[in-house]
């Protein structure tokens, strides 16, 4: 049997975490909206697919009528899309914010579904870089992401300053008038820039040690 892409995993774990959160299943709507998706025509062929796997059973007369079956809820882990590396240093150029799909992820890392806290949006990248070494998160590492648009002050985040088209792991901190970005080494100094110039692209749930 083919195995599921990473937008059916989504719509998965999606389904599960919507039944667990609210009691009963997601609509086609929200599941549209809750994984970002274009359409809910684009919804319904992914849960074809998922129902001809056997891993829903769909009941057509009802409007939530989503069941998730035996093997979509037996599995303790999870695929992660890694989407690219991100700079806890200065920050690193990437072509566009497109680099952020993650649903044009090649390469996938399997963590178990308690790292990932049930959260939606989950995605990994590899650290480059030395300024969050206080932080313990050291070059080679791999981040694990949740997908959101703000952060609290002094969550560490995954940060787009749009002018200079660049990409950067920092504490974020919101000041008068202007964005400061905190990296956490002591012989680094902070970039600061226009609220306007920065864009969160997500926050820090889980650092996966890569050991040398």
């Amino acid at each position: 049997m083919k195995p599921l892409s990473l937008r059916q995993q989504q719509i998965v774990r999606f389904i599960g975490d919507f039944c667990h959160d609210f009691g009963y299943p997601p609509t086609i709507r929200d599941i549209m909206k809750g994984c970002r998706l274009s359409s809910t025509s684009v919804v319904a062929y992914n849960l074809g697919v998922l129902e001809r796997a056997k891993y829903i059973r769909r009941h057509g007369e009802v409007a939530r009528g989503i069941e998730l079956l035996g093997q979509a809820l037996a599995g303790s882990s999870i695929q992660v899309p890694i989407i690219g590396q991100i700079a806890a240093g200065e920050p690193i150029p990437v072509p566009t914010v497109d680099t952020w799909d993650i649903t044009a992820a090649a390469e996938t890392l399997e963590v178990t579904r308690d790292l990932a806290r049930g959260r939606q949006g989950v995605y990994a990248l590899r650290v480059k870089g030395r300024s969050m070494v206080d932080a313990l998160v050291n070059d080679g590492d791999i981040v694990l992401m949740e997908y959101v648009t703000t952060v609290d002050n002094g969550e560490v985040a995954a940060i787009w300053l749009k002018s200079e088209r660049e990409a950067t792991l920092k504490r974020f901190y919101a000041e008068s008038g202007r964005i400061r970005l905190q990296p956490a080494n002591s012989e680094m100094q902070p970039i600061y820039a226009e609220p306007d110039n920065v864009t969160i692209q997500g926050r820090v749930i889980a650092v996966i040690r890569q050991l040398a």
